[in-house]
């Protein structure tokens, strides 16, 4: 049996689906929310708050998406590298930071 999951995403302002709905997410007074907005629903939002972000003072940094595997290519290239290095270098996780900066200075 196959099953299968559709998610249609909705404007919340309104109602109407497409494929260029995204979430989007602002606070005010330390309660966060979050509106999913079509490009027209979420230029009205930016044209609303514009003049206050303008004027406002950033609190807070922005939410960056995680980078996984940020190695400079393969990790078991690296590994090996390190291995013939003298370096001892766990066969799986995480390369240490000065296993990586001694491998970019090598190269």
């Amino acid at each position: 049996m196959v099953q299968r999951t559709i998610t249609v995403y909705t404007d919340d302002l309104s109602g109407v689906a497409g494929e260029d709905v995204a979430t989007h997410t602002f606070s005010v007074d330390g309660v966060n929310y979050e509106v999913d907005l079509g490009p027209d629903n979420y230029q009205k939002l930016l044209d609303v708050l514009g003049p206050f972000m303008g004027v406002g003072r950033k609190t807070g940094g922005t939410r960056r998406p995680v980078k996984r595997g940020k190695t400079d290519g393969d990790a078991g290239k690296i590994r090996v590298w390190a291995q013939s290095q003298g370096i001892e270098v766990g066969p799986r996780g995480r390369i240490p930071a000065d296993v990586l900066e001694k491998y970019r200075a090598a190269q």
